[in-house]
């Protein structure tokens, strides 16, 4: 009997009534089953832990692509604990086991710099969506670079990406996007998690975004001194980061790299803390850029568009004519982002002054609404 035909009877005979719809995630470290996603987009985990009492996974938040966790797993007699979440959201995810109330990071899961610690993330694949896919295109790099703050009179580094032409058009010089991570993140995860990369091959491989450099940097500042001088916490929405962007960072890259370096062939974007720092950082010093991007950003409500940032919206006539672009993106499932960006937009139209409001169709805080947002962003840029 052939050998596929016997198979199909075994299956039958030993109840194997559909075959395993699901496949490892990407995010995983090579040769590892688990998590895997099924066509539905739910997503099996599993963790081996005998020993132990409870074990859960955690989803870090209810804006959580995957679900509001944490979720109970269940224990095999292998001791092997497994369980299946809801449907998600396409895109990237955060998680981490909790057992006996420890967090602990899955061992086949890649791990990431997220929620201020490594953590592990599974990646959920949207259909028909392959703007951030590897494609077969010319690839830019993405660059280390190592560079002296005098600010915080310390090392800092900076991911640096360069279209795919930079060494080979070596009279050509070029505008620069600089993009900033959200809290608990740093510098990586714009390539690591959210293929900013691959993202920017597609769009210039295809023609809709013109070559540019992107420079990433870690969102976090702190002067010497002792520690009761330090910015509290040390997110970077003080000034010490500020002026880390604008005296320190900036120069490093003009002199390192062939950039366009003037104001009209700079841009300053971000994400969550990010999208907060490049409108702080961004309409506070116009002398400096022209193109703005806030992705889901904190934003205040019932700000006065007279005296807000530094009064850059009280002259409506001037501010378009100095400022190219004014950009705000949210997902339609933030609980938090989405509405207060709306109101930005609708105001600041309201008073004569241009900008784009773009909704990420049902995804919430989360990595996807950021890819789309950079998606849709570049190619209004240096235009």
């Amino acid at each position: 009997m052939h050998r596929t035909a016997l198979l199909s009877i075994l299956a039958c005979g030993l109840g194997w009534a559909q075959a395993d719809d699901s496949q490892p995630a990407s995010s995983n470290v090579r040769g590892a089953a688990y998590p895997r996603v099924h066509a539905d987009l739910s997503v099996t985990f599993r963790l081996k832990a005998p020993d132990a009492k409870k074990v859960q996974l955690n989803t870090g938040s209810d804006d959580n692509g995957l679900g509001k966790g944490p979720f109970d797993m269940t224990r095999g007699e292998d001791g092997v604990w497994a369980v299946t979440t809801p449907p998600a959201i396409p895109g990237f995810h955060y998680y981490w086991f909790l057992v006996d109330g420890v967090a602990v990071n899955d061992p086949g899961s890649e791990t990431y710099f997220g929620w201020a610690k490594e953590s592990s993330g599974v990646e959920v694949p949207e259909k028909g969506a392959d703007f951030y896919a590897v494609k077969d295109v010319a690839h830019g790099d993405v660059r280390v670079h190592w560079y002296f703050a005098k600010t915080t009179a310390a090392w800092r580094r900076a991911y640096v990406y360069t279209p795919a032409e930079y060494d080979r058009n070596t009279q050509a010089r070029y505008p620069v996007l600089y993009l900033q991570h959200g809290s608990g993140e740093d510098e990586r995860g714009w390539t690591s998690q959210g293929r900013a990369n691959f993202i920017l091959d597609n769009l210039i491989a295809e023609g809709k975004t013109k070559p540019m450099i992107v420079v990433m940097e870690q969102g976090y500042a702190t002067k010497p001194g002792p520690p009761a001088a330090a910015p509290a916490g040390g997110r970077g929405q003080s000034g010490a980061f500020e002026e880390v962007v604008l005296q320190d960072l900036i120069p490093a890259i003009d002199a390192a790299y062939r950039t366009l370096p003037d104001r009209a062939h700079r841009a300053l974007a971000g994400l969550s803390m990010g999208g907060g720092q490049a409108l702080q950082i961004g309409l506070t010093h116009l002398d400096q850029f022209a193109w703005i991007g806030s992705f889901s950003s904190p934003l205040r409500g019932g700000l006065d568009l007279k005296t807000a940032y530094g009064g850059a919206f009280a002259d409506a006539e001037a501010f378009g004519k100095r400022v190219r672009l004014l950009w705000f993106g949210a997902g339609t499932a933030e609980t938090q982002m989405h509405a207060p960006a709306l109101q930005m937009h609708q105001a600041l139209e309201k008073a004569g002054i241009k900008n784009v409001f773009y909704e990420s169709p049902g995804t919430s805080h989360e990595w996807q609404t950021w890819r789309r947002d950079l998606h849709e962003f570049a190619p209004l840029l240096f235009q």
